[in-house]
């Protein structure tokens, strides 16, 4: 299965960077899209099919915590992961973002390894039964 990714940052060169990086982990990539704040985030996420979300925290327009608060209150977080890639090291602000429902924190810089073990991690919860299937009733 090739997942479809959506990269968000305000930096052109940062996602370039992620967007080789994602190309360098292995893993089968089919759409990898990109979002210069949270606002044109939103929109992607409204018009396609997009498996996992990368991003930034500090950006104009709207920032990644507020693109965080507005896929809770429209209930896309649910069903899209979401992983912060940041310079920005705040514990408070780790903890905060986990308490939202944020996937995973990755420190920027980061290697293809590390994107590719927070992908692998992130989506294999995802698909992960949260409850043990149960057997068939017996008649």
């Amino acid at each position: 299965m090739a997942y479809n990714i959506l990269i968000v940052d305000d930096s052109a060169i940062v996602r370039a960077v992620v967007r080789k990086t994602l190309g360098l982990t292995g893993i089968a990539l089919g759409e990898i899209f990109d979002a210069s704040n949270g606002r044109v985030a939103l929109e992607r996420l409204e018009q396609s099919w997009i498996d996992l979300v990368f991003a930034d925290i500090n950006m104009p327009v709207m920032n990644g915590i507020e693109l965080v608060d507005q896929m809770i209150a429209r209930d896309i977080l649910k069903a899209v992961p979401v992983v912060i890639i940041s310079t920005e090291r705040s514990e408070t602000r780790m903890a905060e973002l986990r308490a939202k429902g944020v996937s995973a924190y990755l420190n920027k810089p980061f290697t293809p390894e590390c994107l590719r073990d927070v992908i692998t991690q992130v989506l294999e919860q995802r698909t992960t039964p949260t409850t043990p299937p149960q057997p068939p009733a017996t008649p």
